[in-house]
C-alpha cells in the first residue's frame, strides 16, 4: 500500500504501471504572468537612463581594451564556441539516446503487466500471455538488462535499474537484485533512490538482514520524499519490528503514526495492528 504524495520527475518516462505514479503540473493563470511582466518592465524603465550613462563609460573603456587585445578575444570566442558546440552537441546525443531508451523501457513495463493464464489454459492468438508469473519475470528482466547495457548514462536507465532489482528479488536473483537497488540507492534522483532504498530495505528485511533493514527504513524516515513519505517508512519500520520479536519498538512506532497522522488511513491501520500487539 502506497501511502504518500505523488512523484514528479520532468525526464521520467511515461509510465502506467501503479507503482509510478506522477504529479500534474500546473501552470500559473496567464494574466498572472501579465502583471508579473508588466511589474518588471516598469521597473526597468525607471532604471534605464541611469542604466544607460554608466554603460557609455563603460563600453568605452572596454572598447579600448578590446584594440588593445584584439587576437585574445578572438581567440578565445572560439574556443567558447567550440564548448558550446561540444556541450550542445552532447546533450543532444544523451536526449535521443534517453528516448530510445524510454521506448525499450516502455516495452519491458509492458511485459511486466502481461497476463499470466492460469493452469492448463491454452494460449489465446494474438493476445500476449505468460504460463507462469516466473517465465513473465525472466522474459521482462531481459529487456530491462538490455536497456541498462545499451543507455547506461541515461536517466531512462536508472528506472530501468530499479525495475530490474525488484523483478530480480521476485526471482531469487539476490545477487543482482542487491548489486541494482544499491547502485540506484545511490544515484543523485532522490525520489527515485528512495523507491530504491524502500525496496532494499524489504530485501533485507525478508533475508534476515535486519539491521541493515532497520537503518534504510530510519533513512528513509529522516528525510522523506515525494516517493516515500515519513509514514510510510514508519509502517514498515513499525511492521518489521513486530516480526523480528520487538513489540515494544513496534508498539511505540504505531503510537507515533497515530498522534502524527490524525484522521487518516495510516491512524487507522497503526490503531488496528496497535490492538493486535495487547
Amino acid at each position: 500500500m502506497i501511502l504518500g504524495p505523488d512523484v514528479h520527475r520532468r525526464s521520467w518516462p511515461v509510465l502506467t504501471l501503479p507503482f509510478f505514479p506522477c504529479r500534474l503540473r500546473v501552470c500559473q493563470p496567464l494574466l498572472r504572468i501579465e502583471e508579473e511582466y508588466v511589474r518588471a518592465e516598469t521597473r526597468h524603465q525607471l532604471k534605464t537612463d541611469r542604466f544607460t550613462r554608466t554603460t557609455i563609460g563603460v563600453a568605452e573603456a572596454t572598447a579600448h581594451w578590446s584594440v588593445e587585445h584584439k587576437s585574445k578575444i578572438i581567440t578565445g570566442a572560439v574556443l567558447a564556441v567550440v564548448v558550446v558546440a561540444a556541450v550542445a552537441g552532447t546533450w543532444y546525443y544523451i536526449g535521443r539516446q534517453d528516448d530510445k531508451a524510454n521506448l525499450e523501457l516502455s516495452q519491458a513495463v509492458r511485459m511486466l503487466g502481461t497476463p499470466v493464464r492460469s493452469a492448463g489454459t491454452p494460449e489465446t492468438p494474438n493476445i500476449p500471455s505468460f504460463a507462469s508469473a516466473q517465465g513473465r519475470a525472466e522474459a521482462a528482466k531481459k529487456q530491462l538488462q538490455a536497456v541498462v547495457d545499451k543507455y547506461p548514462h541515461t536517466h531512462t536507465a536508472d528506472v530501468a535499474r530499479y525495475l530490474l532489482g525488484t523483478t530480480a528479488v521476485e526471482l531469487g536473483d539476490n545477487a543482482t537484485a542487491e548489486r541494482e537497488l544499491k547502485e540506484v540507492a545511490s544515484s543523485y534522483n532522490k525520489d527515485l533512490s528512495a523507491l530504491a532504498k524502500l525496496a532494499l530495505a524489504s530485501y533485507y528485511a525478508n533475508t534476515n538482514r535486519t539491521k541493515e533493514a532497520l537503518d534504510l527504513y530510519k533513512q528513509l524516515m529522516d528525510k522523506p520524499t515525494d516517493t516515500v513519505s515519513k509514514v510510510m517508512a514508519q509502517l514498515q519500520l513499525a511492521a518489521l519490528y513486530e516480526s523480528s520479536q520487538q513489540p515494544a519498538e513496534a508498539k511505540r512506532m504505531y503510537e507515533q503514526i497515530v498522534k502524527e497522522n490524525p484522521k487518516t488511513e495510516a491512524e487507522s491501520l497503526a490503531q488496528a495492528r496497535l490492538q493486535n500487539l495487547k
